[in-house]
Order: C-alpha cells, then sequence, then structure tokens
C-alpha cells in the first residue's frame, strides 16, 4: 500500500541463491561512485546494462545492504526483473524489514550494540510518519512531491514545480524527520510511555473517503475490480521470506507468517485490535 511493489505474483523461494548469467565488478572500484563510473555508457540499454542498475538499486536504495557498497547479491533477482520477470518484491521489502527488526530487538534484549544490520530503515520511518502523523502534527493530504524533471522543463509560468502526493507512500517520504528538533524527540519519548490519545489515534491510517490521493488503494469499491488480486493478497494467510540475501553461511533462507488480522481494523473489517484484552466477571473472578 505505501510502495505499490508487487505482493500477488507467484513467488520463486530460492531466487536470490541463483547463480547469475554474468559478473559484475565490485571490489577495489570505490563504492557505489566506483561502480557507476565502470558501468555507465551511452548509446543503447540492453538487458545487462538494466540489471547491472537495478542491483544497485536493489541493494542500494531497496533493501540497505550492509556492505553499504556494490555487492552482486541481488543480481540474479534483477536479472529477472530486466527480462521482464516478475516477482513480489514487496513481500521481500516486507520480509526484510521484518528481520532487520528482530535483529534489533535481539541485540537489545542481550545488551549487545547494534552496530550496522543494514536492512529497509526507510520504509520503516515511511511506515511510523503514517501511523504517527496526528502525533507529530503532519496533514498527510496538504504535502507536496516533485515534479518529474521532464515536466518541470514543460510547465508554464503559473504552474508549480511540485504536485500534490498521488499516494501514501509519496506523501509519507516527503514529510522531514525529527533530526534535531528537540521538541519532536520529546514527544516520541512520551509516545512510548504514555501511549496515543484518543484522537491521535490512526486505526485506519489509509483510509481516504475523499479519494484525494488518485493512486490510494480502495478495498470495497467494487468499480475498482483491478484491485481484487491485491486486496485477496493482503489478507491472505501467507508465508514471506526473510534472511534470504547473501550465501552459504551468511544467508539461513526462513519463513515468517504473514498474520492479516492485523489489517483487520485499518480496512474497516471491524474486527478487534491485535490482543485486545476482553475482560468480564464470573463467579466474581476476571477472565
Amino acid at each position: 500500500m505505501l510502495t505499490g511493489l508487487d505482493i500477488s505474483n507467484a513467488d520463486n523461494s530460492h531466487l536470490f541463491d541463483n547463480k547469475p548469467s554474468s559478473k559484475v565488478e565490485t571490489r577495489s572500484i570505490d563504492g557505489w561512485s566506483g561502480y557507476i563510473q565502470k558501468y555507465r555508457k551511452t548509446g543503447a540499454i540492453g538487458e545487462r546494462e538494466h540489471a547491472i542498475f537495478l542491483n544497485m538499486w536493489l541493494d542500494k536504495f531497496v533493501f540497505g545492504g550492509r556492505s553499504v557498497g556494490p555487492t552482486s547479491v541481488y543480481l540474479s533477482a534483477t536479472e529477472r526483473l530486466a527480462s521482464g520477470g516478475r516477482f513480489p518484491l514487496g513481500r521481500y521489502l516486507l520480509g526484510s524489514a521484518y528481520h532487520r527488526l528482530h535483529q534489533v530487538t535481539e541485540k537489545l534484549l542481550l545488551g549487545q550494540p547494534i552496530g550496522n544490520l543494514g536492512g529497509p530503515w526507510w520504509f520503516i520511518n515511511m511506515w511510523l510518519n503514517v501511523h504517527m502523523h496526528k502525533r507529530l502534527g503532519f496533514n498527510l493530504f496538504s504535502q507536496h512531491f516533485p515534479r518529474d524533471i521532464t515536466e518541470y522543463y514543460e510547465l508554464d509560468d503559473e504552474e508549480s514545480a511540485t504536485h500534490p502526493p498521488l499516494n501514501y507512500g509519496e506523501a509519507a517520504i516527503v514529510l522531514r524527520g525529527t533530526g534535531g528538533n528537540e521538541e519532536q524527540v520529546s514527544r516520541f519519548f512520551q509516545t512510548l510511555y504514555e501511549g496515543l490519545t484518543k484522537d491521535q489515534l490512526a486505526w485506519m491510517p489509509y483510509e481516504d473517503t475523499e479519494t484525494r490521493f488518485p493512486l490510494t488503494f480502495h478495498p470495497f469499491d467494487n468499480a475498482l475490480n483491478k484491485d481484487h488480486d491485491l486486496m485477496m493478497a493482503i489478507i491472505t494467510l501467507r508465508a514471506i521470506p526473510v534472511n534470504f540475501f547473501g550465501s552459504g553461511k551468511t544467508s539461513n533462507l526462513t519463513y515468517e507468517f504473514y498474520n492479516p488480522s492485523a489489517l483487520a481494523r485499518q480496512l474497516a473489517f471491524g474486527k478487534p485490535p491485535i490482543a485486545l484484552c476482553q475482560c468480564g466477571e464470573a463467579k466474581g473472578d476476571h477472565n
């Protein structure tokens, strides 16, 4: 819902274990800037060049590789994308986020330094912005997103170089961070200890009854049949891959169940939120 990435296509569990058909140089090339310089070219772009670019996109911008530099971990997946193949990248992103949060939690419980774990922290930050926008005083519908650069040069003098976001992902990703703002940081800590007030709760953070975001997911609009497969993918219990990148001893592919009941309240199913305490009295005892 936030990224628009595929979650409903058939999965290939060993996608990242497949051996790529070509090799890329990732060592002794001065990081990502050297990677770009080495593989940039002019003229027509073929599948190999496309795969090399997508390899950087997945490693640096999507999954946030732990090495903070070029690797070929995702090359087999990007070759599939470059050749027109598809796989549920959105589920892999969610699995990667789950795995990183698990690692951080484990280290905190053991009193160990977190260190550099990599991971899609940008996605976690974006998700928190959507769920905390009332607490932080952000109006998601009043944000502005930069126009495409080619579109910018064609604008009239009276037109703006920005446009309203098309979906929640665009709205959340342009929100300013807390940075060194002591007031906002303190509000985060207050929230951790005191919880959210009733007027700040966001049980349905993806509600857009006025259709202000044209690319918002509409789960209950019968006219939008194109959303049916996405809706079924969201509410159907399934397993998502975690720790799928790397090879040999650094990778131990496993799965985690994705429980759709977590979305029940957000999608207006009318079910109670997770772990709701239901108390009653029977013979003087509380159940």
